[in-house]
Order: C-alpha cells, then structure tokens, then sequence
C-alpha cells in the first residue's frame, strides 16, 4: 500500500507531502510529479517518484496499486479542460481498486465559475464508484500574500469583494487536512468543509497591513467590472481573469465563509492566523 499524491512538486502537493513525511516512512509514499527534477530531494528522502501528465492519459497506466490511498490535487492549468484531465486519475485509480481517492475541491457553498470544474469533477468521482473523500479547500492566505508588492506600493488594497469576509488558511494547514485524511482512517465517503478558524474583511487585511508595515495602507472597493479590468491589465489571461473577478462576487455574498470547524478538527490544532501569515510574506 502506498499513498499516492499527484501534483506533488506544486505549491499545495509538496506540503502534503512534507506533512506525510512526518507520519509514514518515506517509502510508503509516492509522489507524482511532471518534471521528476523538481522532486530530486524528495528522492534523496526516500520518496518514490513517478512521473506523470493529466495531459496525458498513458502515463498513468499502472501507477496505481489495489489499496493505495490517492490525493488528486485539482490542476491549475484552467484552459486545459480540468474535469477531463481529472477523469483521468479517476480511471487510472478504479482499474486499480484504489482504498480511497480524496480530492482537493472547492467549498460548496461557492457559485462562482471557480467551481464548476470542482463540481463536475465530484460528479465524476462519485459516479465511479470508488471510496471518496472530498477535500473542499477554501481560499488560501497565500492568494494575497504571495501578491503583496503592488500593494505595499500603492497603499492600497483593491478588492472587489465590499465588505464580504473569508475564512482562509494557509496551504500548511489545507494540507495538513489532506495528510490526516491520507494517513489516517474512517474518511471514506466523507465530505469536509474546510476553511479558517477567523473569518476577516479587507479593512481588515489592510489595517493589519498597516500595522506590521507602519505604512497607511487602505481598502479601495471597486466594482467586479473594474477589478476584471485590473486584472487583465496587469496581464492576466482574459478568461483567469473573470474567473478571479468572480470569486470576488462570491466573497461579497458570503460564499468563502465555513464555519463548520473541519480544519481545526482535521489536523487537530487552530488554523494560522492571517497576520501570521502576512508576518511570514513580509520576511521573504
């Protein structure tokens, strides 16, 4: 039996990864990455690697052992037909009886566009029949405060969000759900909620901006119109951009609250502050 996690070298498979690591031995897990390079040193700790594309159905052909327990970390490459890319994981993991798939969705309260690629393929995971677990990973500090420079050069934060609130975490605590999940038991055909302990506003993240820089830093609402048209200028692709703008939308109405306390529950600790969070991206 292994546990198997796809997109292994990304931003949210390399935590679950280093979180696996600290419950299993190396060798019970096998990390599937596109670009083996990326993975060298999670080789040198005794992690197996298999290479693979959801791009390219072949190359999971026999990836998968009867009982591995797999997580199928989405795909970011949203041009590319996700739910297809996605169905190929779900078959590879059926034709070889897989103990469980978990999958790292979006919350289920959330309308926007975003979800539909989660929703379909949740439609197809259960479809097939295997034992689930559906990881509905809410917003990530990590969307804002991997992006602070224009920010902090501009005094202000520009949302289109009014005052909706969001209850994010950090990908730690996300994936410290999934590896409780994948090395745990008595997840199968499970569905957790997951977001934050402390919901917040943007006049929240920008006074807390203010504070740990010492610089007046403001929040500047405009329209989903607007923030689109920001969006693209600064060069996002048309589509991610409207994509993004309509998260926004969701944010306003109150979608990416989750007051179920799966998080916490989970990994069996609180979930990081937001101002820990922008502590940390601040240091570099």
């Amino acid at each position: 039996m292994s546990i198997v996690v796809t997109g292994a070298t990304g931003h949210l498979g390399r935590h679950v990864v280093e979180q696996l690591l600290e419950k299993v031995p190396a060798e019970q897990i096998t990390a599937v990455v596109r670009t083996p390079e990326k993975a060298a040193d999670l080789a040198e700790r005794g992690v197996r690697i298999a290479v693979a594309d959801y791009n390219t159905p072949q190359t999971f052909d026999g990836l998968f052992a009867a009982g591995d327990k797999v997580l199928l970390v989405s795909g970011n490459e949203f041009d590319k037909g996700r739910v297809q890319q996605h169905q190929v994981v779900i078959d590879a993991a059926k034709a070889a009886g897989v103990a469980l798939l978990a999958y790292t969705s979006a919350p289920g309260t959330l309308t926007a566009a975003l979800a539909d690629d989660h929703r379909g393929t949740e439609k197809a995971l259960l479809a097939s029949g295997l034992p689930y677990t559906l990881l509905r990973n809410g917003w990530y500090h990590e969307n804002y405060t991997e992006n602070l420079a224009p920010v902090l050069e501009h005094g202000a934060v520009v949302q289109a969000a009014g005052d909706g609130r969001i209850s994010s975490a950090s990908r730690a605590d996300y994936a410290a759900a999934a590896a409780a999940v994948l090395a745990g038991e008595g997840h199968e055909n499970k569905t957790y909620e997951l977001g934050g302990d402390e919901a917040w506003g943007f006049a929240e993240y920008a006074a807390e901006l203010s504070r740990q820089t010492g610089k007046e830093i403001v929040y500047n609402p405009v329209s989903v119109e607007a923030y689109e048209g920001i969006l693209a200028g600064a060069g996002l692709p048309g589509p991610l951009a409207a994509i993004l703008a309509g998260v926004d939308a969701s944010i306003e109405k109150g979608e990416l609250v989750v007051s179920t306390g799966d998080l916490s529950r989970l990994t069996g600790r609180p979930t990081t502050p937001l101002a820990e969070a922008i502590s940390a991206a601040l240091k570099g």
